[in-house]
């Protein structure tokens, strides 16, 4: 095992257990002022063979949420790499783009050739619902990635979506949900596809009507809105024309049942979407690509190599 390697296996094995999850995440960033909250994450350094750019406006300038770009190192100037969007967890109110998994996962993904983008998206409060604007600025990431594919050696076509618990949800919204659904960002940059090419849900809630009686992104409970809950669920969204999907869930996950996934499964095996779920033994909620029960890496970034490198 090479230096850049051992330091992330060992940076996994630190941070496994001590993630952010639903509904015990970092606190959101706008709360990171409070002397009760714990401070904000603060990300390692790169190890060899990655560069990283943080603090990256998507949106517009003057947008509070900013991203981290992770790119491989010294490429050639003719490579053009593949992407994918990275979303944090938090119940949809907390967490942050650059927690202990977003770190893992994006050098993990830049050592193997390609660019991440992690981002920070709106975070609900009791007092302010972001349902479907948290949505949208995923789809705008992915938008933002094609209209800087030149500048950054990416190859558009093939952009994938990955994400964690709530970030999880968001990712399969991402990958499950076009045009006709209305949740694309509107103007300046219809013109530009916020379609991937594939997606992983890493215990992400699909069905929030079986899911938890409140959630503040949507701003009422279930009892109040269940047509609201049905239409911010990923199984609602599933056709035969979705990209691949790979679900991992861990089978002592408290925070999200692994049932969940199991539905989202069931609905891509019916409309017959190419589809995996892996069950992981023992994993509890907010694992990443190296928890203690089974090293992730190859099953995912060769998923991701399947779909997103094009065989020449």
């Amino acid at each position: 095992m090479n230096r850049p390697l051992l330091a992330l296996g060992l940076f996994a094995l630190l941070t496994a257990d001590v993630l952010a999850a639903d509904p015990a995440a970092p606190p959101a960033r706008a709360a990171a002022s409070n002397p009760k909250t714990p401070k904000p994450w603060i990300m390692p350094p790169a190890p060899e063979g990655v560069v990283i750019e943080k603090d990256v406006a998507y949106i517009t300038a003057e947008s509070a949420e900013k991203a981290d770009l992770y790119l491989p190192a010294n490429r050639a100037a003719d490579v053009r790499s593949p992407a994918v969007l990275m979303i944090h967890g938090g119940g949809w109110e907390g967490g942050d783009k650059c927690a202990p998994r977003e770190f893992n996962i994006g050098t993990n993904l830049a050592l193997n050739g390609y660019v991440g983008l992690s981002i920070n998206y709106v975070l609900a409060t009791p007092e302010r619902t972001t349902w479907p604007r948290n949505l949208q600025e995923c789809k705008t990431a992915v938008r933002w990635l094609r209209k800087n594919a030149e500048r950054l050696q990416i190859d558009a076509e093939h952009i994938g979506v990955i994400g964690g618990s709530a970030g999880g949800h968001l990712a399969a919204m991402v990958a499950l949900t076009g045009p006709a659904d209305g949740f694309d960002p509107p103007a300046p940059d219809e013109a530009i596809s916020c379609r991937v090419q594939c997606g992983v849900d890493l215990y992400g809630p699909s069905d929030l009507l079986l899911y938890r009686p409140s959630v503040t992104m949507l701003g009422k409970t279930r009892d109040e809105a269940p047509e609201l809950y049905g239409a911010a669920s990923s199984v609602t969204y599933v056709d035969h024309d979705d990209p691949p999907m790979l679900i991992l869930h861990g089978t002592a996950d408290k925070t999200v049942l692994v049932e969940q996934s199991e539905l989202l499964a069931e609905a891509l095996r019916k409309a017959g979407v190419e589809h995996e779920l892996v069950i992981v033994e023992g994993a509890r909620h907010s694992f990443h690509f190296e928890p203690p029960q089974r090293d992730l890496r190859p099953l995912v970034l060769g998923f991701f190599a399947k779909h997103l490198k094009p065989t020449k």
